[in-house]
């Protein structure tokens, strides 16, 4: 397949699993569940659950045993989507074209939607444990939890610290601070889940783990141009927002231009952390000239 073909085949796995998981049983909070599916089945691009799912594969062929932690994944962003785009944090009426959950339901309710995938991603991962015999698959398992757990926190302290610094002069270093964990750290950690459960070497760890921080930050760069230069029709959401609300960006800091210029850089480094893993990457490394040039 080439890549196109295989991003499509990997986005089809997820959603197909990710049905597997909603709730659609008759009860009083239907309503709230219909709102958890309105945000997890919405679309995008199921980057985070791909990146576990080709990584595994750099290694093992046999994905389901990653099933449960891509799934997982996938319901810790759009949590973080769901909250992102509340009145008190980003303010947000549409995303992928669509109206954001609150606008779509109410506030109250895109609040709890977003706690409840929250809490479902920690019950997927759990059940999965729960269900684990063999002791070697039980203990990658466990060290890929706290990983997980790990990540999320820094998710969240990513976005606080991304707020706050709203108006505000800000460093190089806590600029790289802020989208290293905003945005950085669900995307190192899927790499690394899908490394780690398929025994990857100390050496072949350490690689990926580079490539994966160097595409979380250009995945971040690149929302910050989209958000100053991109096509509104496409990305399915106002342009401009980060400009509007003042947030501390790539393009702020550095302009237009620069950004972009460091972004090509580290892109280029990326590719260059595979080059030990020969053909079997080639997924991988388009995957991150996919970051580079996606227009939404």
């Amino acid at each position: 397949m080439d890549f196109k073909e295989e991003l499509k085949h990997y986005q089809e796995i997820i959603n197909e699993e990710l049905q597997k998981y909603l709730r659609t049983k008759d009860c009083l909070e239907g309503v709230l569940n219909e709102s958890m599916e309105y945000s997890l089945m919405a679309g995008g691009k199921r980057l985070r659950p791909i990146l576990v799912l080709s990584t595994y594969s750099l290694f093992k062929s046999d994905l389901e045993k990653c099933f449960p932690f891509a799934v997982a994944i996938e319901m810790i962003h759009n949590f973080s989507l769901i909250h992102d785009d509340l009145p008190g944090i980003d303010n947000d009426d549409f995303r992928h074209g669509k109206l954001t959950n609150h606008k779509k339901f109410n506030e109250a309710t895109a609040i709890l939607a977003g706690d409840g995938l929250l809490n479902n991603a920690y019950i997927v991962i759990s059940n999965d444990l729960k269900q684990t015999s063999n002791s070697k698959d039980l203990e990658k398992k466990l060290q890929v939890f706290n990983e997980f757990t790990l990540a999320v926190d820094r998710m969240i302290a990513g976005e606080y610290v991304d707020t706050e610094y709203e108006g505000k002069r800000i460093t190089e270093e806590d600029l790289q601070y802020i989208h290293e964990n905003k945005t950085g750290a669900l995307l190192k950690l899927c790499v690394r889940m899908g490394a780690i459960l398929g025994e990857a070497s100390d050496e072949e760890l350490k690689n990926l783990t580079s490539y994966a921080e160097k595409i979380g930050l250009a995945f971040q760069i690149k929302d910050d141009i989209l958000s100053e230069e991109g096509d509104e029709k496409v990305l399915g959401k106002p342009v401009g927002n980060d400009k509007k609300q003042e947030k501390c960006t790539y393009v702020s800091k550095y302009g237009l231009q620069e950004s972009k210029e460091i972004l090509d850089k580290i892109t280029k480094e990326a590719v260059e952390d595979l080059e030990s893993f020969g053909g079997k990457a080639e997924f991988l490394k388009g995957l991150a000239l996919y970051i580079e040039n996606r227009n939404k």
